[in-house]
């Protein structure tokens, strides 16, 4: 059997079923709210909204991203498998990196405010370093890679949904002419 096909199967295995998920004791009161086929359907427009919720949650939600999504993607009608598996965006690779960029960021935004005096001393200066200069440029560069990377994976989704639609009604017509 091809790998493929094993995987498929695999993955059919893992994944729950519909019906599993409406009698799970603690999705029961809103199983009829998740379980509806505007959140799981492919869109032009779930998917992006997915993509960008998606983003958001995987920078700034620190645990429990999945589950986060999924709960944010209730009011807005973004499609919970996009939006889920947008916030593997950041994993034990790429989490550190984003974390400097942040950091970098922020301090660019909040502009320099280093006390090389405060770094020489020992644990005191560190930890007043930390709090009050790291902590929030961290946090600023967090947010606002979070909401740029959100726009650019909104926009980005609608584009490549466009370019595949466009693709599939080209080869339609091929085939309709050949």
């Amino acid at each position: 059997m091809a790998p493929a096909g094993r995987l498929r199967r695999l993955a059919d295995k893992a994944m729950p079923s519909r019906e599993s998920i409406e009698t799970n004791r603690w999705l029961k009161p809103v199983a009829g709210r998740v379980m509806h086929s505007s959140l799981w359907r492919f869109t032009r427009r779930s998917v992006p909204r997915g993509v960008a919720l998606g983003m958001l949650t995987g920078i700034l939600v620190p645990m429990g991203q999945i589950p986060a999504s999924a709960l944010l993607a209730l009011p807005i009608r973004a499609n919970i498998p996009a939006a889920a598996a947008t916030t593997f965006l950041t994993n034990p690779l790429t989490t550190p990196p984003l974390w400097v960029a942040a950091y970098w960021l922020g301090s660019w935004i909040l502009g320099p405010r280093v006390d090389s005096q405060a770094l020489v001393q020992k644990a005191p200066g560190w930890l007043d370093w930390l709090l009050h200069q790291a902590g929030p440029a961290t946090l600023t560069g967090l947010l606002v890679l979070a909401v740029g990377l959100a726009i650019v994976g909104y926009f980005g989704s609608a584009v490549a949904w466009r370019w595949w639609i466009v693709a599939k009604r080209k080869r339609r017509l091929r085939a309709r002419l050949a």
